[in-house]
């Protein structure tokens, strides 16, 4: 039997055999060697791909905007605060984050005040019963306007703002170049931290009540479900640093949990930060600025894995003088990807 071909609904021609097998063949390179193409670069992507979705340009350039008086300190329950608001929700959607039950905003009340906490999504490849999220966090809010001057909040904390969302972008970029990984993760920035942090207890009363439901499988997430919690809070100075005087530095404070992943991170030859794990050699103020103040106490007391990084209060913190020229770029975007490699070896 011959292979035939229909032109038109009232002609048929006959194929011969040699036509045939080159129709074959060509059908199967058109079907089957593009994707193992495809699949031949993504097996060639390896983390330092992501690196592209991140640049001391485009970290300066966030950070200026939230400082700019368009956003008027970015106080809780003000103009300014809400268009710090809209600008980290775009840039959400523009990094390929979903948002949750249809919104990015989610409010609350403090202190009199109407609060927002902006909450994306970027789904893991474990979509099962068992799934398990981390929350990289960072609060957008900051003093506002006080007698009449705008407190602009550059390191405090438009800085962990910008990593946090820098971060969102390069897991994205490494989930268009057929990246996995297991865990999701759970974008927050949060409001009110400087109203005794009523945006990151909004979000844990959120978890407790399972109030919260995976945008992808829409099953409740609960705060059992947590595996970690990544709180990004004055992140781009270094004005003060470690007892070396080295200004490339980092601190993480997280009760000795995942320094060794860090430590490895941070093997990278473009990295190499000095690292230290307690503040300033100090256990009673590691305990303090750790565990009793930030966003992060609340999922401590929650009994979640908890992770600080920051790079230590300056003279300059909550001072009208902690503006964007006093950061130190190149340092804040080594920073950033030391904490992408150490995310993703968590994820």
């Amino acid at each position: 039997m011959r292979l035939v071909i229909r032109k038109d609904s009232t002609k048929a021609v006959n194929v011969p055999r040699i036509i045939r097998i080159f129709l074959l063949w060509t059908g199967f390179l058109a079907i089957f060697v593009p994707q193992a193409t495809a699949q031949r670069s993504y097996s060639k992507a390896t983390l330092r791909n992501g690196e592209a979705a991140v640049s001391e340009e485009k970290l300066r350039q966030g950070i200026e905007f939230l400082c700019d008086t368009l956003c008027q300190g970015r106080g809780t329950g003000t103009r300014g605060g809400s268009e710090a608001a809209f600008w980290i929700a775009r840039k959400m959607e523009r990094s390929g984050l979903v948002p949750f039950g249809g919104r990015w905003g989610h409010g609350f009340r403090v202190s009199g005040k109407a609060g927002h906490n902006i909450i994306g999504f970027f789904p893991g490849d474990d979509r099962g019963a068992n799934t398990q999220y981390i929350i990289v966090g960072a609060h957008y809010d900051n003093l506002g306007i006080l007698g009449g001057t705008c407190y602009p909040g550059a390191d405090s904390n438009a800085s962990g703002v910008v990593a946090m969302l820098s971060l969102a972008d390069m897991l994205q970029r490494m989930k268009e170049l057929g990246r996995t990984f297991g865990r999701s993760v759970i974008f927050v920035a949060f409001d009110a931290k400087e109203k005794n942090t009523g945006g990151s207890q909004r979000l844990c009363t959120m978890l407790n009540l399972g109030m919260l439901r995976n945008p992808v499988t829409g099953m409740p997430i609960f705060m059992k479900d947590i595996y970690a919690m990544v709180d990004l809070d004055i992140l781009g100075s270094s004005l003060s640093p470690l007892a070396s005087g080295r200004k490339d530095y980092i601190i993480m404070l997280s009760n000795r949990q995942f320094t060794s992943q860090l430590a490895s991170a941070n093997q990278n030859p473009r990295i190499g930060l000095e690292l230290s794990f307690d503040y300033y050699g100090s256990k009673s103020f590691t305990d303090i600025f750790y565990g009793k103040i930030g966003d992060r106490k609340h999922f401590i007391d929650n009994k979640v894995r908890t992770v600080l990084f920051t790079s230590g209060i300056t003279m300059e913190t909550n001072k009208l003088t902690d503006s964007s020229e006093t950061l130190d770029y190149p340092v804040l975007h080594r920073r950033v990807l030391l904490i992408y490699y150490w995310l993703c070896s968590i994820l």
